[in-house]
């Protein structure tokens, strides 16, 4: 590509933010008719010719924008302003507008998750925690039905026993009880009711419905679409206030992991095991000590990991029984909320005793990892981009993955999962930061880097932390040391 072409595209782009500001990365490169991979590259040589372009909730020009580049540093010359005039000129008449790129090196696009689309929607939760139904309304129930006509326009109907609470807490504009719902849970029936007084027969309905009310919209004449996307974008965009609960959430789990990396230091080595208070010190009691503190400042979290080795080389083993000495143990804590329902996720690495070399060096090379992800993360950046980041730091470390092209040598220590997730009223939501994953991460994303190796019969080691992307970057919610030694937490 010459000199005049590749001008020609960086004005395409530039023109596409300036006529139309707030697009997200898919929309600018489709308008711009480049690839992503391509906008990326012009969109930082237009940020070091000087024409400051931000992503905030698309990417736009600022107030502060310089049209003329770097013009304050170096006085533009008549020469430059007819080339870019002849050039945008020149432009579609020389056929230019779409990518001269190889479509075949391209990246395949995955369709970004599209704002809720307008119709009536109609929701009955798949139980007390339907994290779809509680963004929707704002309220946890067990059973109920939600209706949203139009924006401001909705109805939630509850039981007799909800009715109070629904009031206090749900968003909906009206809020009415309906006994013979809730009695006979012929909630289909009740939502096929009110529609029809609308003249209203097609209806979406979220796709995590349960198949039965599902069936039974059905049966009632109503036409029904899954949308498979509800609120996926907009609930992957953080507010402040969604980020200060997620943060809040963070801080507790670094207290629960606080409290269990104490016990464990305060514990004594008998035979390889750890002892406190004259028994064995188990994942049993290091879990109770975890959840009173949650439970003290207002969060909860069923599922904990605490594995002592060899378990900890099986990522999501639970852990269970004594803990073992001069082995690693893994602490997992992802909090949540008994009041807002928002999630923390925080995974420490601890060695109670001697940590041998081997253990050093898998940690060593973790942490080498999420520093690596960390930097990586970007509004714009594919969600694969942080992974591959993380698995070439492993392979480089001489350990492995299970990603294609990061396998690594046969017998090592491996990485058998993703980098990282997002986090919001669910401990697991979108975006993924995994392999394959080419559609861009945007501001106000709040995912996790967590990368791991794990090695069985051996055990394993993980570190993460949670944080927002910023147009700056990746705002770590995490402050807890990253140490292997216990006393460091203390």
């Amino acid at each position: 590509m010459n000199r005049a072409e590749r001008l020609a595209r960086l004005l395409r782009v530039l023109a596409a933010i300036i006529s139309e500001p707030g697009l997200n990365p898919l929309e600018l490169a489709d308008r711009a008719g480049v690839s992503e991979r391509t906008l990326r590259r012009d969109l930082a040589q237009l940020r070091d010719l000087g024409y400051e372009v931000a992503y905030t909730s698309g990417y736009e020009v600022q107030e502060k924008l310089n049209l003329e580049g770097r013009g304050r540093n170096r006085p533009r010359g008549r020469g430059d302003d007819a080339l870019l005039q002849a050039v945008a000129q020149a432009v579609e008449s020389a056929g230019l507008w779409r990518d001269t790129e190889d479509p075949q090196t391209s990246p395949p696009r995955r369709p970004r998750p599209r704002r809720t689309a307008p119709g009536a929607l109609v929701m009955i939760p798949s139980g007390g925690e339907d994290p779809i139904f509680m963004y929707a309304t704002g309220f946890a129930v067990e059973t109920a039905l939600y209706i949203r006509f139009g924006e401001g326009d909705d109805v939630l109907f509850t039981s007799p026993l909800e009715i109070d609470r629904a009031r206090a807490q749900s968003r909906a504009a009206r809020v009415l009880e309906d006994r013979e719902a809730y009695v006979h849970d012929t909630w289909a029936q009740l939502a096929a009711r009110t529609l029809s007084e609308r003249g209203i027969t097609s209806v979406r309905v979220a796709p995590n419905l349960p198949a039965m009310h599902l069936e039974d919209l059905r049966a009632q004449g109503l036409d029904v679409e899954v949308d498979r996307d509800l609120f996926v974008a907009e609930r992957r965009h953080k507010s402040a206030g969604d980020a200060a609960a997620i943060q809040a959430a963070q801080a507790a789990a670094e207290s629960a992991v606080v409290e269990v990396v104490r016990t464990l230091a305060q514990a004594e080595i008998r035979d390889g095991v750890l002892w406190s208070n004259g028994d064995p010190l188990t994942t049993e009691r290091l879990y109770s000590r975890a959840q009173l503190v949650l439970g003290e400042k207002g969060f909860t979290c069923p599922d904990m990991i605490i594995a002592g080795s060899p378990a900890s080389a099986i990522p999501h083993h639970r852990g269970e029984g004594p803990i073992q000495a001069n082995a690693p143990v893994i602490i997992d804590i992802f909090p949540t909320s008994r009041s807002n329902h928002f999630n923390g996720d925080l995974t420490r690495t601890v060695v109670v005793g001697e940590i041998s070399e081997d253990v050093r060096r898998m940690h060593a090379a973790v942490l080498q990892a999420l520093d690596a992800g960390i930097e990586s993360i970007a509004a714009g950046a594919p969600g694969q981009d942080p992974h591959h980041a993380v698995c070439q730091v492993l392979v480089d470390r001489g350990y492995g993955t299970t990603t294609a092209g990061f396998e690594g040598p046969d017998g090592v220590a491996k990485m058998n999962h993703s980098t990282g997730h997002g986090v919001g009223i669910e401990t697991h939501e979108e975006p993924r930061l995994k392999d394959a994953i080419t559609a861009p991460l945007e501001e106000g994303d709040v995912v996790t880097v967590e990368p791991g190796l794990y090695l069985l019969g051996f055990g394993g080691v993980r570190v993460e932390d949670t944080g927002m992307v910023t147009k700056h970057g990746f705002h770590n919610f995490s402050t807890l040391t990253r140490s292997l030694n216990p006393r460091d937490y203390l």
